[in-house]
Order: structure tokens, then sequence, then C-alpha cells
């Protein structure tokens, strides 16, 4: 990245985390240019760009200011911390970016626009997702790639369409994805589960799944799990790639975290597999804003056509690819992708900080997470989970309890609650971890 952009992100984030408040004035400069150790012409290019999006103003001799915000709001009550919320920050939607992006898709894709369109997809889109999917280490061509209105309408297409083999049975972790495990119990599909910890999964439990021979798919987050927060190792991922083409078992790995990660050199389970057993789920709602409706499936050749016949109409907006396709080629969702990880990881910093504060006390258990939005926090036995949380919301503090992440006939759950940093402001996190040590001490009956 360049340095005035890598200035610029910097500067955007603690403007919309309140380290710089409305009118406050900002650092001279020159004083900037020796804080980022880059030139005044670096700084002067960086600040005028905050102008363009009229985050700051400058006064004439006195330097730059940051702009007072008016009719942007979350609708949310400033005392209200919460940490159950896994959508993005609606301060830090790319609203000025992607109306231009809008904009132009309107000029150049007008004609196209008032058509049907393919079920498959915008062409273009699907192509210009071909190199951005690249940088992900998933290789792949623009006919592989169908757009679906999110990563939920393909994950339901998938369990609803017959797979090679004629297999029925759904292997899913515990815990898992909630919204996708109501859909699996809704619709009566055969489903079993998995224990997987932040150690990873049990791999000989996991070939005995796929040795029985009734496994359709396993559905899997590779990176930055939810609820866990954790990722698979490389050996892991290695690991269950080789027994996927072994016992001819299908994974669907949903990476819908993959653009909040900024390790180097962590490859999907996909980049593992040679005999083309993964479908791969990309999501566009973690970082421009769920409204947009907008995935991207990955497809084995072998499953195409069925695919493609159970999403047989275009039911995602035209005017919506469209501008999706500029927002990537032009290089917005880059430079978006990297501010959004930026203030994601401050926070989750800032998290870590007040556990180590007030973890101490040993009642409650962190799970050690590499990075996301989501921190789990196990809690002993004793504690009734409904209760806290109706304390938690006393306070004014949302989470969410982890029997949701668990299939109903599951019994070897856990105690937790999830933590997502996502919606917390980073002034708030201090305080929800604190009364959130205080209600589990309380509940313990340790407190009073």
């Amino acid at each position: 990245m360049k340095k005035y952009l890598s200035i610029l992100t910097d500067m955007e984030s603690k403007i919309q985390e309140g380290q710089y408040r409305s009118g406050q004035k900002l650092p001279s400069v020159r004083s900037a240019a020796q804080s980022y150790g880059c030139s005044i012409s670096t700084v002067i290019r960086a600040y005028t760009e905050l102008e363009k999006r009229h985050a700051i103003y400058s006064v004439s001799q006195s330097g730059y200011y940051v702009v007072q915000k008016e009719g942007v709001s979350d609708n949310r009550d400033d005392s209200l911390i919460d940490f159950a919320s896994a959508s993005p920050d609606v301060n830090v939607f790319p609203y000025l970016d992607f109306q231009h992006c809008l904009n132009k898709a309107i000029d150049t894709y007008k004609y196209e626009l008032f058509t049907y369109g393919d079920p498959k997809g915008m062409e273009k889109l699907r192509h210009t997702l071909v190199s951005h999917l690249a940088g992900a280490q998933v290789f792949t061509t623009a006919e592989r790639i169908m757009i679906t209105a999110g990563a939920q309408q393909a994950l339901e297409i998938l369990t609803k369409m017959p797979f090679p083999g004629g297999k029925s049975v759904i292997l899913v972790e515990q815990p898992s994805y909630n919204n996708y495990l109501q859909l699996l119990e809704s619709e009566g599909v055969p489903v079993i589960g998995i224990a997987r910890t932040a150690a990873g999964i049990d791999l000989q439990a996991l070939e005995e799944h796929f040795r029985s021979g009734h496994i359709k798919f396993f559905y899997t987050m590779s990176r930055y799990h939810n609820p866990l927060g954790t990722s698979y190792s490389a050996e892991q991922r290695k690991a269950i790639a080789k027994l996927a083409t072994r016992y001819n078992v299908y994974i669907v790995e949903d990476d819908y975290m993959a653009d909040l990660g900024e390790e180097r050199g962590y490859d999907p389970i996909y980049a593992y597999n040679r005999t083309s057993h993964v479908v791969y789920l990309k999501s566009f709602s973690k970082i421009i804003f769920p409204g947009l409706r907008l995935g991207a499936v990955v497809l084995p050749e072998r499953l195409l056509e069925t695919f493609h016949a159970f999403k047989s109409y275009g039911d995602t907006s035209l005017l919506s690819q469209a501008a999706l396709e500029i927002y990537i080629s032009n290089g917005m969702y880059e430079r978006h992708k990297q501010k959004i990880y930026s203030q994601y990881e401050t926070r989750m910093q800032a998290l870590n900080a007040a556990l180590q504060r007030y973890e101490g006390t040993g009642f409650i258990e962190a799970v050690p997470g590499d990075g996301g939005i989501y921190k789990l926090f196990m809690l002993p036995q004793t504690v009734n989970l409904d209760r806290l949380i109706k304390r938690l919301k006393m306070r004014n503090i949302l989470v969410m309890p982890g029997k949701l992440f668990y299939l109903s006939d599951y019994l070897e759950r856990k105690k937790f609650i999830r933590i997502s940093i996502s919606r917390a402001r980073l002034t708030q996190i201090e305080e929800g971890v604190q009364a959130i040590v205080e209600e589990v001490k309380r509940e313990d009956g340790n407190l009073w």
C-alpha cells in the first residue's frame, strides 16, 4: 500500500473511533510527517484526500480540523455496548465510494441493467473475481464462479441440491454458524455434528465420518470461525483436503472472513485439494455492507450443472453487481479492506488488553483467537447462562449465548458467550469486559 494511503486509512480509523473528535484540530503537517516517518508532501496528500471525503476541513494559517458529523447515525443508544452483532460498523460503510460506483455502473452498463441477467451472475464481475480470488490462492475460471444473493443463498442451494453418489448427511462443526444450523433443522435435513475446539478438529474422528459413506458434504469455516474466532493450522487444512480426496467427500468451505485477515501465506482448504472436492464460498457483506447481498461460489465442474438448475433465474441485483465490479477493479475494495482490518485489529487488541486486566480472576477463559471479529468467553458450569444474559442486558450489554451455535440434539455443548467487536466502540470495550467479569462472578456466587 502507498504511504499516503496508509496514513489516510489510519487517520480515518482514528476519526471514526473517536480518537479525533468532531471539531478537534489534527496534528500539524510537520508533526504528522515526523510521526509517520514520511515527507510533508505525503501528509498533505493524505489530508487533501480526507478533505475530499468531507472528513476534515482546513482553516487558513491554523490547520486541519475534524468535520462535525451530522445525519449519519447507527440509531443506537450511546450507552449500549453491542458485543452481539456481527454486522459491519455503519460508521465505516464506504458510502461515498460506493455511491460513485453505482453512478458509474449506471453510465457504463445502462442497457444491461434493464435485462433479467444471467443466473450465473454478471459476466464482467465473474471475470474480475477470477483475479480477485487468486489473491486468496483460489485459482479458478469465470465459468466455475456463480454470483448469489449472499453466501446464505449458496448454502441453501447446496443443502437442497443432490450431490454425486446420492449421499444425504451433512456434517457440521460444533459449534458452528447459527443461521445455517437453523436452516438445516427447519428443513429436516439429515445432519450430524463433530466437535471443533480452539485446537482445531479431531482428524481421526473426521476420517471416521468420511469413511462411513453417508456424508454429502462437510461444512466448515477454515479461518476466523464463527463463533470460536480461530483458524485451522496449515497441517489441518492439508489433512482435510487429503481426506476429501481419499473418501470422495465434498467440503463446503465458508471463507466469509477471508478479507479480514492480514496473515501471509494462508491458503484455504480449496488450495490444497487437487481433485475438485471443495466448494468455496465468498461473501462481501463483512467488508462493504450487509444490504449489498452479494456472494460468490466457486464450484467443482461436477456440481455446476446441478447448482445452475437450482439457481435458474437471475435473482441478484444487476446494479449491485455492476457497482461491485467497478469497486473491485478500481482498487477501492482493497483499500477499504485495509481500513476495516485496521479498525477491527485495534478493537481486538483493546479486547485482549482488557481481558489481561480482568481475566486473571479465573472466572472466564477466553479462547485464544488469531484475528477476525470474534472472541469466545468460556464460562464456569455453575453459571446460569440465561440469567447472565439478562443481567448483562440490564447493564446495556449485548452478547450472544453459546447454545445458539449448536444443533438442538448435540449433547457435548460447552458453556460460553460469543463476543463480537465489529460494532462495539473502542472506548466501550474495557468497560464491557469489566462488567461481564463482574456478572460472571456474581452468577458464580463469589461477589455478593
